[in-house]
C-alpha cells in the first residue's frame, strides 16, 4: 500500500486526514516539531488498522533541516501533504515582527521551501502527489487577516505553478482551500456555523481529491461562489468594506 507524508501532524486537520488514510490502508509518516505529541496517535492507529505509522521531527520555520528531513525518510512517501500553518490576530501581527515573520515562515516560506524538494524527488520518479493546505483567505486580502491572507496568496500561486510545471512529469498537484475549520487555531473566533466545517470534512475532502485527482477544491462547495463573488467586487467598492 502506499505511503502518505503528513506534515504538521499535530493539527486537528491533520488528525483527521491521518486517520481517513489509515481507514483506506495507507502507511502513514507523521511529521511534526513535538512528535511526543503524535505518540497517541501513532499507538490509536497502530491498533485500528494495523498500519505501520512512523513519527519524524520537522520543522517548517528551520529551512535548513529540510533536505536531511526528507533524506530520512524511509520509503519515501508516495503523496505528502502539507497541512501545517499559523494564524495569529492580524492587529498584532502588523506591529510585531516575530508575529510576522513566524506567519510568513510558517505559511509560506516552509511550505515551499520542503515542498521544492519534495517535488524534486516526484518529479525525477514521474510519480506521485503532493497536496497543499491553503486558504479561501488567499483570494482577496481583507482588513482582518490581510498578513495570513498574503501569506497563503504566495502558497495558493505556488501550488498552481508547481501542478502546471509536475503534469507532465506525472505529478498530481492539489490546492485544497477550507473556509472556516472548527480547530484549536480558530477556537477564539466567532465562527458561523452554517459556513463552518470540522476536520472530518477537511479530510473526507482531501482523500477524495486524492483519489480523484482534483486539481482545486474548497472543502465546502459553497465556498468557491462566495469567493467568486467577493473577488468581483470592485476595488473602489471593497476598499469601504469590512467583511
Amino acid at each position: 500500500m502506499a505511503t502518505v507524508l503528513i506534515l504538521g501532524a499535530t493539527s486537528d486537520i491533520a488528525s483527521a486526514i491521518a486517520g481517513k488514510f489509515a481507514s483506506k490502508g495507507y502507511d502513514l509518516q507523521l511529521a511534526a516539531r513535538r512528535t511526543e505529541e503524535l505518540d497517541n496517535t501513532r499507538k490509536d492507529i497502530q491498533i485500528r488498522y494495523n498500519n505501520q505509522c512512523d513519527l519524524y521531527p520537522f520543522d517548517a520555520v528551520n529551512l535548513d533541516t529540510h533536505r536531511a528531513f526528507y533524506n530520512s525518510l524511509s520509503p519515501k512517501p508516495d503523496i505528502a501533504i502539507a497541512v501545517f500553518g499559523y494564524m495569529a490576530d492580524n492587529v498584532k501581527t502588523v506591529v510585531d515582527p516575530d508575529i510576522l515573520l513566524n506567519t510568513m515562515q510558517v505559511n509560506y516560506t516552509g511550505a515551499v521551501s520542503v515542498l521544492n524538494i519534495i517535488s524534486r524527488d516526484y518529479l525525477q520518479k514521474r510519480s506521485g502527489t503532493i497536496v497543499g493546505i491553503s486558504s479561501v483567505a488567499g483570494e482577496r486580502g481583507r482588513a482582518k487577516n490581510y498578513i495570513y491572507g498574503s501569506a497563503k496568496a504566495g502558497l495558493t500561486a505556488y501550488l498552481s505553478g508547481l501542478r502546471n510545471e509536475l503534469y507532465d512529469f506525472n505529478v498530481h498537484v492539489c490546492t485544497v482551500l477550507p473556509g472556516f475549520v472548527y480547530t484549536k487555531m480558530t477556537e477564539e473566533m466567532p465562527l458561523p456555523a452554517a459556513l463552518t466545517a470540522h476536520p472530518e470534512e477537511v479530510a473526507d475532502a482531501v482523500y477524495n481529491a486524492v483519489v480523484k485527482k482534483k486539481n482545486v477544491i474548497y472543502v465546502k462547495w459553497f465556498w468557491k461562489w462566495i469567493m467568486m463573488i467577493i473577488r468581483n467586487i470592485p476595488e473602489g467598492m471593497f476598499k469601504k468594506m469590512k467583511i
